[in-house]
This record gives structure tokens, sequence and C-alpha cells, in this order.
């Protein structure tokens, strides 16, 4: 069985079909590439099987559940959690308070254990500082720690992103864009940390543009065009196959 799976997603707007009876499987602990064209479903295809929009047809199923239509917040408590091309910080607050900010089930959001202040809530309050502090030094952000997340390069902001997922204990890891508009050193960096989590045994799904550093980074490449699957398999030889060169590279591959 599949850790995640979409089976027969189809979604429109407005009469132009995005996702087209599209049938995707990823197992557990597997590092995938979601390559296409422009316009061809890709970021429909992670909306749909992130909940942030309903398919029209077809299934998503996560652990053998059926959680088609499921919200973020749903699929997040059940391991599913996803980022977007363009980051989604609180540019008012400090890195280290957008970090904190993100950890799930915090008592202190509740009016009643607020107001008592109980010793576990003080606990919880502990480990949640602890947890944001780890992950803003492993992402080597500990020195932009009360830097207001406003003044972060975009590299600085896609690392910020992938520090406040963290914090929901991901199983699941869904990577939309995670190089776009970053240099090249940074590009670098945040492959190598996506590659450690997937070495600890996180399962990872990511769309780029990339290509260089996208086939470099996964174990498999899944391809769409014009809301289908055109081909999947090793990135070596997906990108030999001549459907895939005529859709999306529009030429010769070394």
């Amino acid at each position: 069985m599949s850790l995640l799976s979409a089976d027969g997603i189809t979604k429109e707007f407005g009469g132009l079909r995005a996702i087209d009876d599209l049938s995707v499987s990823i197992d557990e602990g597997e590092l995938v590439g979601v390559m296409g064209p422009n316009g061809a479903g890709k970021s429909t295809f992670f909306n749909c099987v992130s909940g942030v929009i309903p398919p029209d047809n077809g299934t998503v199923t996560l652990r053998g559940t059926d959680v088609t239509g499921d919200s973020p917040e749903s699929l997040a408590h059940r391991g599913l959690v996803r980022t977007f091309q363009d980051t989604r910080e609180l540019e008012t607050m400090t890195v280290r308070d957008n970090v904190r900010l993100a950890a799930p089930d915090q008592s202190g959001e509740r009016t009643l254990p607020a107001l008592l202040r109980s010793d576990e809530m003080k606990n919880e309050e502990v480990a949640v500082r602890r947890r944001a502090d780890q992950l803003i030094e492993t992402f080597e952000l500990d020195h932009l720690a009360d830097e207001y997340s406003s003044n972060l390069s975009g590299g600085q902001r896609k690392l910020l992103e992938l520090a406040r997922t963290l914090m929901l204990d991901p199983d699941v890891l869904m990577l939309d864009e995670p190089f776009a508009g970053v240099n090249p050193t940074l590009t670098n960096e945040i492959a190598d940390h996506v590659r450690g989590l997937n070495d600890d045994g996180m399962t990872v799904v990511i769309i780029e543009h990339e290509l260089e550093t996208l086939t470099s980074l996964v174990d498999r490449l899944v391809v769409l065009q014009q809301g289908r699957l055109l081909v999947e398999g090793e990135p070596g030889v997906v990108l030999e196959d001549e459907r895939v060169i005529d859709a999306y590279l529009g030429g010769d591959v070394e």
C-alpha cells in the first residue's frame, strides 16, 4: 500500500481542465520530484492532494484512508504538510516567533489554559521554545533569530519556511518550488537539508523548475503534461525519454 496516492484526480477551472484523470502514488520514504512545462498541472495537483482545493473527481488516500477534500489543518494532524512557492511567513514577527507559532495544539492558544497557566502549559512552552531554537540552529538562522522575517533574503525565507513546517513534525513533506529565486549557495544548502530529512525517513515530494538540482536530488521523477501523467521513473531514464524532451525540454539533453 502506498503512503500517499491520488487516484483519477480531475480538476477544472471555468471549463479548463487543469488535472485530467491523474493517478500518482508515493511510497513511504521516497524522495520524488514533480516536473512539467508551465500549465502542466503541477501546482493544481499539489493543491488537490494537500487540501487547498478539493478535486472535482477522484480520491486522495493517505495511509489507506480516504482524505479527499480534507482541510490542510486536518491533513497536517495526519502528518502531511506542504510549503508554497511564495513563502507565507508573518513579516511583522521575528524569525524565532514565526517558528514557535507553527507548533501545533498549543494550550496557550485556548482561553482557560492560558488563564490558569498550568505546569503542563509551562512545560509545553519550554518544549516549543527548545524545538524552535533547535530548528533555527539547524537551518543556520540563529544569527537572525531576533530579526523580523521581512528583512530576510528570499533564500533565508525558504529556510524559515522549512523550519516552520518541521515544527509540525510531518511524515510527508510537499515542497512547492523550494529553490525558486534562491542563489546557488542557498539552493545547495536547502537541497542538503531536504536530502537529510529524507535520509532520516521523511517522505518528500518536490515541484521544481530548477532541473539540475531536482534531478540530482530525487530518486524518482514524475512528469506531467496537460494535467496527465506523461512518464515517471529514475531521473536519468526520464530525462532521456523523447516524450519528455519534446514536451518539456525542447531539445537534446546532456
